[in-house]
């Protein structure tokens, strides 16, 4: 049976009692309510607050544990004093941010948050010995980065779930390519605050108010040389999504499968790593979550989407680094060896996670691991 109790430094320093009080479903929905009325939370945070408590509450429930109502109690509370707070008091990310730790533990608030809606038992993660290779390399001074698809808000902290136990210094160390929306979005950004971050403004936003893409440009650029400095330093862990956001729904088949990655970004990425002057690797992450917290089906330029969360398994799978000289040898120009590479680590990803969607989705199970993919579960 998986642990469910909060396990916090300290209690919410600075928070209001409203929610932290609250020791019934009713005391809690009729505290947004009260800080609503009273003009401290804006109407359509409130309703999102709303609306978030149940959609936790019902994937809680459908998880079948004993404690439900207790663990959806304990987390709902304290997650939404959290946004409370930061409405009260908002909290402004630099373009590098280290995980608030204490002396409120914001990084296991998210972890305690996702931990109930993970059906364990029908997790699976591939090729687990990497992630060892991985910590040895990070202790001898090498860089990591990890170029992945990216399916949900819920990514980081599941991620985190699934090797905590066996790899809690890669769960704790790893810092984030994060875009502006989960540094913005009142839903989101408690549970940023736990997490280490490189914040940059998504391509796919860039240009959404066109007065503001010049501030982004610089921004951006501020957030790559933040990058580059870590870099240099040595024993860093990126994890970065190449395509620029969520995974989306096929059209043609309505099936989930990762967003096609953007050739620049990883370029940029690859010649950061090599002009570091310290040994690094790219090795190639599959992530397979999407129903925990599905995103909207289109990409929305609104901030404060509306959160459908579920109880389900999840898959993690990693693969040996592939060599950009390998990819680039039959190239004819720089801009081919480019393609050629984003093609090499895409076509990676996705044959990871299609084992992994064997295994959690086609009931296949361990029985789903192939040659390149060996499955493990957590």
């Amino acid at each position: 049976m998986e642990n469910h109790s909060p396990n916090y430094l300290a209690p919410p320093v600075s928070s209001s009692t409203t929610f932290l009080n609250a020791r019934t479903e009713q005391e809690l929905l009729s505290g947004i309510r009260k800080e609503a009325e009273g003009g401290c939370l804006p109407s359509n945070v409130a309703s999102a607050m709303e609306q978030v408590y149940h959609s936790y509450k019902n994937a809680v429930y459908q998880s079948g544990d004993p404690r439900a109502d207790e663990i959806v109690l304990s987390n709902m509370t304290i997650f939404l004093d959290r946004i409370f707070m930061d409405v009260v008091d908002p909290f402004v990310f630099n373009s590098h941010h280290k995980a608030k730790r204490e002396p409120f533990d914001y990084y296991l608030l998210f972890q305690n948050y996702i931990r109930p809606l993970i059906d364990f038992r029908n997790s699976y993660i591939g090729n687990v010995s990497l992630f060892s290779e991985m910590e040895e390399k990070l202790k001898q001074g090498h860089n990591i980065i990890l170029m992945s698809n990216h399916q949900t808000e819920a990514d980081p902290a599941i991620i985190a779930l699934l090797i905590e136990k066996s790899f809690p210094y890669i769960a704790e160390n790893l810092t984030y390519v994060a875009g502006d929306r989960v540094i913005t979005d009142p839903l989101c950004k408690p549970f940023s605050m736990g997490r280490n971050l490189i914040c940059v403004y998504s391509k796919k936003h860039m240009n959404d108010v066109p007065e503001l893409v010049e501030m982004k440009r610089k921004a951006n650029a501020r957030s790559l040389k933040e990058m580059a400095m870590l870099l240099r330093s040595g024993s860093q862990i990126f994890w970065i999504a190449p395509s620029g956001g969520r995974d989306r729904t096929d059209p043609l088949t309505g099936e989930w499968i990762p967003a096609h990655f953007d050739a620049s970004s990883v370029d940029n990425m690859r010649r950061l790593v090599e002009n570091s002057g310290v040994p690094g690797h790219i090795y190639q992450l599959a992530l397979l979550c999407y129903d925990i917290m599905p995103p909207p089906p289109q990409v929305e330029k609104e901030i404060g989407e509306k959160r459908v969360i579920s109880f389900h398994g999840v898959g993690l799978s990693v693969a040996p680094e592939i060599g950009f000289s390998e990819t680039a040898a039959s190239s004819q120009s720089p801009e081919m060896a480019k393609e050629a590479y984003t093609e090499a680590l895409y076509n990676s990803v996705s044959e990871q996670y299609n084992v992994l969607k064997s295994a959690v989705y086609g009931q296949q199970g361990l029985e789903a691991s192939t040659p390149n993919v060996s499955l493990s579960q957590p």
